[in-house]
């Protein structure tokens, strides 16, 4: 049967091609292609509501693949910046710790172990900053720690490689302190409230302006010395008084040393100078 319609196939086919354009297979050809117009246009009308219905979804799901792909690249963008501007902040605060390095102010008699902060204070009663480096570092306790802005606190706990870090502005904190344009002499301690610091133990009979630098007395009597070295950056008066029925001038400081957001810090080493190199 098959064959028997293969065989009428290529038959038609081939009178198709011999006869003339008015030979009764191209009229009966005509006739059926006439007839079946109004189907075709029918069909069409039909299948077009179908076929935009599908270009307009197939155009919205590729629309929504764009927009997700662009919101993926925005958001890697925006990563990229993050990561630039905390790069280069980090730079800033390392060229700020070397010029401190540099600088005829830092002490001269003590290395340095630099180190990035890698826990920040837990809460307000809780003035304290961990660093990744420890005891097989050259980090002694009671170690100083200082940025490029100022004095920092004390290394109050050490393993082999972990420190912690008591903050100035810890209310167990105090370091003997002088005015470097009046030599007047205090203690500084933590404030009443946040990171504001206080100097106590003013004399009356002192010089304190607004304005003057307090830094590290570094003090020493016999085999007695400070914890700290002298001439460490604390911070700047920014208030004093002398009431009648005070024993003590009233001094409030500033210090430069953002306790909040602590990065990178140094803990000086007393008497190693290579711990730096």
């Amino acid at each position: 049967m098959l064959g028997l319609l293969v065989l009428l196939a290529l038959a038609l086919i081939t009178i198709s091609f011999r006869e003339s354009e008015s030979g009764p297979l191209h009229t009966a050809q005509a006739s059926v292609a006439s007839a079946l117009q109004p189907l075709t246009v029918a069909v069409e009308r039909v299948a077009r509501p179908f076929r935009d219905a599908y270009n307009w979804t197939e155009g919205l799901f590729s629309a929504r693949s764009d927009v997700d792909r662009l919101r993926a690249e925005n958001q890697e963008l925006r990563q990229l910046v993050i990561q630039n501007e905390s790069a280069l902040q980090r730079n800033v605060e390392l060229k700020r710790l070397l010029d401190y390095q540099e600088s005829p102010r830092f002490p001269h008699d003590f290395g340095f172990v630099a180190a990035s902060v890698t826990a920040q204070p837990s809460g307000a009663f809780e003035q304290a900053i961990v660093l990744p480096v420890g005891s097989k570092h050259g980090v002694e306790l009671r170690a100083p720690v200082v940025t490029g802005e100022g004095l920092v606190g004390l290394v109050t706990r050490v393993t082999p490689n972990q420190s912690r870090v008591t903050l100035l502005t810890d209310a167990d904190s105090a370091v003997s302190a002088v005015d470097l344009q009046t030599q007047a002499s205090g203690v500084v301690e933590h404030g009443q409230a946040g990171d504001s610091l206080v100097v106590t133990y003013v004399s009356k009979s002192d010089n304190v302006n607004v304005g003057d630098e307090i830094v590290t007395s570094g003090w020493r009597r016999g085999d007695l010395a400070s914890l700290y070295p002298p001439g460490i950056p604390i911070g700047r008066v920014t208030y004093a008084s002398s009431l009648n029925t005070d024993l003590y001038q009233q001094v409030q400081i500033e210090s430069g040393v953002d306790f909040s957001s602590l990065e990178s810090v140094l803990v000086l080493v007393r008497g190693s100078e290579d711990a730096n190199r």
